[in-house]
Parts: C-alpha cells; structure tokens; sequence
C-alpha cells in the first residue's frame, strides 16, 4: 500500500510538470507570434489631393501608379519593405519622368520629385545590405511616407493659390496702371518783392480822397 501511494504521488507530479510545461510553451509560441505581428512599420497617411488637385491630375497615370503603390507601405513587414523597394522606385522614376503639367515642373516641385526618388532607390540598396538592421529600414520608410506627404503637400498649395487667384476680382499679376491728371504748382516770381508783414499792417493806408484835398 505504501509504494502504492508512492506511485501515484510520482505519476500526479509528472502530470503537473507535463502540464505546467506545456502552458509555458503555449506563452512562449503566443509571444513569438506577438514579436512576429509588431515587428512592422505602421506608419500615418500623410497629406492627400484636394478635390481640385485630384481633379487636375484625374488623368496622370503614373501618378496614380505611385500613390496606390504606397499604400502598401503604411503597414508593411521590414522583409516586404525591401521586397517592393525596387519596384516602388521605378514607379516613382516614371512618374517624375512623365510630367506634363506646367504648373508642376517648377523647381520647387521638381526637387521634392527628385528627393523621394533618391530615397527610394536608397531603401531598395539596402536589400543588397546583408547588415542593415530593421530600425534602419523602418526610418527610411517613414522618411519615403513623410516626403511623399510633402509632395502632395506642395502640389495642394499650388491649386489652393490658383483657386484663391481665381475668385479675386482683380488679377494681382498684371501691374494696375494708376491714370493721374499731373499736379501743376505756380512758381513764385522770384523777382517780385513782398514788403514784410509789420510794415504792411503799421504804414497808414492814404486814400484816393484825402490825396486829392
């Protein structure tokens, strides 16, 4: 009977020890999932077109191209990241390429097409980085988001200047011709002489009558 009871006891500790393993084991495949799910870049939508900015730009394929392409990487995996970078560049060297809106090909303009364009080619060389860590791509694809949002940003002031432009009456950039009639001022004879004031006002005025008495 005692080495029965024994017996049991042994096997009632395995079974608890199966069992508390088990449910550590269980934490740990919960954790690594939970590292799997965080270990993304989750970034803002920036600034977007204004209806009449879209508008404008309604038949810009390429610029659609890019904005729907970047809509990938405001949730995306550091593995994905890299994945798309090639691509996302190429896209974005069409899209400066096929400007044919005036108003855009300003250098103000020009130089943020030019910016994130090299910022993407950057993220796509850091595929071939064997040492690249992932805080090192996550900030260079909140750095693409950000300049992307400032190129949209820029495009918006543009038309908001052009519709402001618009509803004035007046066109501020056609000089306004002011007609004046020319003020003419009288010149004093210089050499008229002026008595001065005190003698003026002191010597008796003689009248025509009291001369002729």
């Amino acid at each position: 009977m005692k080495y029965l009871y024994s017996f049991l006891l042994i096997i009632l500790f395995l079974n608890i020890s199966c069992n508390r393993a088990k449910n550590i084991q269980e934490v740990s495949e919960n954790s690594d999932s939970l590292k799997i799910k965080t270990n993304r870049i989750v970034g803002t939508i920036g600034e977007i077109l204004i209806p009449t900015a879209k508008k404008a730009l309604s038949d810009w394929k390429e610029y659609k191209n890019v904005d729907e392409f970047m809509l990938k990487y405001y949730n995306i995996s550091n593995a994905e990241a890299l994945d798309y970078a090639e691509e996302l560049s190429g896209l974005v060297q069409l899209m400066k390429d096929s400007i044919k809106i005036e108003k855009l090909k300003g250098l103000d303009v020009m130089a943020r097409f030019n910016v994130l364009h090299n910022e993407t080619l950057r993220l796509a060389d850091m595929a071939n980085i064997p040492s690249i860590t992932n805080e090192e791509v996550k900030e260079e694809v909140v750095k693409i988001i950000e300049i992307y949002a400032a190129v949209n940003s820029k495009i918006n002031t543009i038309y908001k200047a052009e519709a402001l432009q618009n509803s004035l009456d007046v066109d501020t950039e056609t000089p306004i011709e002011i007609n004046e009639k020319p003020i003419i001022y009288r010149r004093e004879n210089p050499n008229r002489r002026t008595k001065p004031l005190r003698e003026r006002i002191d010597k008796p005025t003689i009248s025509s009558k009291s001369t002729k008495q």
